[in-house]
């Protein structure tokens, strides 16, 4: 008993039980940031691996062509096709990690919370995160194993996926970007007819005959009713308050887009847009006449096909007939297939949901647009030397000692 009559164990009880429950919760809290922070960490790096991949292809272009200009200039001896094979393997080689260890591991990690019995914490979730990536990469396996045992029912052919590093891991990755190609080819079509209506939508249009003053004027009018319906009614007793508010939000929308117009100097309303216009217009062009040619030089001429990696190297012939214009043309072209596939990524209804919003976007949708990304760069090359916009060889020349090794299958393969 104490003074006042009341016994310690009450009262310490009482004191003591909010505090481990607020304990655990900001626990819980910390632990949570930690893993947002590493889940977004690892989105980073697959966007900067993404991005690297996509650089690579005008970076070999312009190597080439400098390569070309200054053969043997003492300052550029380190830019060779050593140096230019090795950073697509490096490339190749981390598209695989983001791809198939580093993106999942951070959806699992995101979503685990830690075996029932264990001591909740990091260590519980990443035990998780392993043993569910084990599965992962167990179930595809086998499915890749039985598919190539119902394609394909030679024997030696199935022995070959155990070689995981030689064979495995390129097939899989191959695979990959076939799907990106696929993607691509939905992809692009679409984002060509929607990169006017979005730069439309990012550049301030010429003002022919319309009055901003005017329009601006009624807009100002719009506004201040709205705002005075409201302020006369009541949530609890009328239930248009939500679509006025709503009316209210896209006249405010409106009337700062009249605004940014009315700001904008004369060269951007009348000079600006419509030069970028043009110039789309002249771009999208240029790419459908080099496609159109280029399928019908492959339905033509058979040497036209895609023969493999073998061809003159870098340095040792111009990618286009007009030199070094050529090549920073095609470098143009790479980069505006590149951004209209990915426009046309996000108009598309089944992928409409993913664009990113500001202070809105779940880590799960991040992750889902590292992982379109990185498939959308993976398959880039490809489709670009496919449609006839890529023809550099950046394999170097194979030796005889090395040009075909029998495996342990009885296979050979090409290194």
């Amino acid at each position: 008993m104490t003074e006042d009559g009341s016994t310690g164990r009450g009262v310490g009880a009482g004191a003591a039980l909010p505090q481990p429950s607020a304990g655990v919760h900001d626990e819980q809290e910390d632990e949570d940031a930690i893993v947002n922070r590493i889940s977004l960490f690892l989105c980073t790096f697959t966007l900067a691996v993404s991005a690297g991949a996509v650089l690579l292809l005008p970076f070999s272009i312009i190597s080439n062509e400098i390569l070309l200009s200054f053969p043997h200039n003492y300052y550029i001896q380190w830019l060779n096709g050593s140096l230019i094979h090795g950073l697509w393997n490096l490339a190749s080689l981390f598209s695989n990690l983001c791809l198939f260890v580093l993106m999942p591991f951070a959806f699992f990690f995101l979503e685990s919370e830690g075996f029932a019995g264990l001591k909740k914490g990091l260590r519980a979730r990443i035990l998780e995160t392993l043993v569910m990536l084990l599965l992962l990469a167990l179930l595809v396996l086998g499915m890749v194993w039985v598919a190539s045992a119902l394609v394909d029912k030679d024997a030696a052919s199935r022995e070959s996926l155990y070689d995981l590093w030689e064979f495995y891991l390129p097939y899989l990755y191959s695979c990959v970007s076939l799907m990106g190609c696929l993607l691509l080819l939905l992809c692009t079509p679409v984002g060509l007819s929607r990169m006017f209506a979005v730069m439309g939508q990012l550049l301030v249009k010429p003002a022919i005959l319309e009055d901003l003053d005017e329009q601006m004027y009624i807009v100002a009018l719009e506004e201040e009713a709205l705002q005075r319906r409201l302020a006369g009614l009541s949530s609890s007793v009328d239930y248009n308050v939500m679509e006025l508010e709503q009316e209210l939000e896209n006249v405010k929308i409106f009337k700062t887009k009249l605004e940014r117009r009315k700001k904008a100097s004369a060269w951007e309303r009348n000079l600006v847009y419509p030069a970028v216009m043009v110039l789309l217009l002249i771009e999208t062009s240029i790419s459908v006449l080099l496609v159109a040619c280029n399928i019908l030089c492959l339905l033509v001429d058979e040497t036209a096909m895609p023969k493999g990696t073998r061809g003159p190297g870098i340095g040792n012939a111009s990618l286009s007939a007009f030199g070094f214009v050529g090549a920073a043309l095609e470098i143009i072209l790479i980069f505006y297939l590149m951004v209209s596939s990915v426009v046309g990524f996000y108009s598309l209804r089944f992928f409409g949901d993913f664009i990113p919003k500001k202070d809105d976007t779940t880590m799960t949708k991040i992750i889902g647009n590292c992982v379109s990304l990185l498939v959308l760069s993976s398959a880039l090359p490809v489709m670009s030397r496919t449609l006839g916009l890529h023809k550099l060889h950046l394999s170097r020349a194979p030796r005889e000692s090395d040009t075909a090794k029998p495996s342990a299958n009885g296979h050979q393969k090409v290194l």
